[in-house]
């Protein structure tokens, strides 16, 4: 074990937390968030939607069991939603320097150094997270030797820099899905392979109406969805078709853009594993997975579009669908790998307007 190093955490608006290295040792800055899911470390550390970001995980104890092995399926991380770490930076309140887990093949600790990520442990994340909530997500930093400047994410296109370079195609099933990446989950694309499908993974800019597809799919993806400017594009042409279209997370901020609807960034996001969600208009409530900072504006939903699904907690928007053609979209994640699965049966719902479209 590495000889432990007393850090700093600087937030924006000056308060300052101390904490002990359990990761990498290099000063980094980035968006503040919390999650409060009790599980799932090694797939939200994975998840593209977290690129830029410096995450705080609410559960007090982490690490105790470690982290899977690195193992391929179908050409994808078989424990893993990307093939790298994509938080900047990690918060945790107590580290489990002792990891024991039938599927384990390394510790959190040595993943992170491998990585090249910060871990701090030993953090007051009770107090951290309530100042996060009151005043919102803010900026910070992870201070060792050199203080680096504020770097705020929101100013750049983060799923340029997530998204592939190039078409990656998987599966050989009957029915072609044109997948765009905008940093998508890997327990996205194992859902749909789970059907009858041909998932070609695009780059978030490709002009997916220049191809023929029975399907489209949005993924999931870091920042402000304004910054997707070409897909938002694309996705208008396609809007005038008739070809079914499925969004989540990022993807039903995309829909609603180019719909002719707005988005705005939330206080402090929706990041945990058990955020309740009741289909609009009915009693129906589910229990989601969801990771985001942005959400649809219920004031201006399309024409010819409505809400789909709503946050009992807070009302804001979680889907929304169109009366008449086959598009609809979910903010939180049917695929959550590692639960919860109860709306799992949307991907069932896409498959059924593509066997109908094909």
């Amino acid at each position: 074990m590495q000889k432990e190093r007393e850090v700093r955490i600087l937030l924006k608006n000056g308060m300052v937390f101390t904490g002990k290295s359990f990761g990498y040792e290099q000063s980094v800055s980035g968006e503040v968030v919390f999650n409060t899911a009790m599980t799932g470390y090694p797939e939200s550390l994975t998840d593209p939607s977290y690129k830029g970001q410096i995450l705080v995980s609410t559960y007090p104890l982490v690490g105790n069991y470690g982290v899977p092995s690195a193992t391929e399926k179908n050409g994808l991380k078989a424990y893993f939603e990307s093939d790298q770490i994509h938080i900047t930076a990690l918060i945790i309140s107590d580290y489990s320097f002792t990891y024991h887990h039938w599927n384990a093949a390394k510790s959190l600790q040595t993943w992170l150094i491998e990585h090249k990520i910060p871990g701090i442990y030993d953090v007051d994340t009770r107090v951290l997270t309530q100042v996060l909530r009151e005043s919102g997500t803010m900026l910070g930093k992870i201070i060792f030797d050199d203080e680096p400047e504020f770097y705020d994410p929101s100013r750049e296109n983060l799923v340029d820099k997530v998204s592939i370079k190039k078409p990656v195609r998987y599966g050989n099933g009957r029915y072609i899905i044109g997948l765009v990446d905008c940093g998508v989950k890997n327990n996205i694309i194992r859902q749909l392979l789970s059907y009858e499908t041909t998932v070609i993974r695009l780059p978030w800019d490709y002009n997916f109406n220049r191809d023929s597809f029975d399907g489209i799919f949005l993924t999931n993806g870091p920042g402000d969805p304004k910054s997707c400017e070409k897909t938002i594009v694309h996705l208008r042409e396609a809007l005038m078709g008739d070809i079914p279209i499925f969004g989540i997370c990022l993807g039903s901020q995309l829909m609603a853009l180019a719909a002719g609807g707005d988005t705005y960034k939330l206080k402090y996001g929706h990041r945990s594993h058990n955020q309740p969600v009741r289909r609009a208009g009915t009693p129906q409530c589910y229990i989601t997975s969801q990771n985001h900072g942005y959400a649809v504006n219920p004031q201006k939903i399309p024409k010819g579009w409505e809400i789909y699904f709503e946050n009992v907690n807070d009302r804001t928007v979680e889907g929304i669908i169109h009366k008449e053609k086959p598009f609809f979209s979910t903010q939180f994640h049917p695929e959550a790998s590692g639960g919860p699965t109860d709306t799992q049966f949307l991907f069932e719902k896409f498959i059924n307007n593509v066997k109908k479209y094909k």
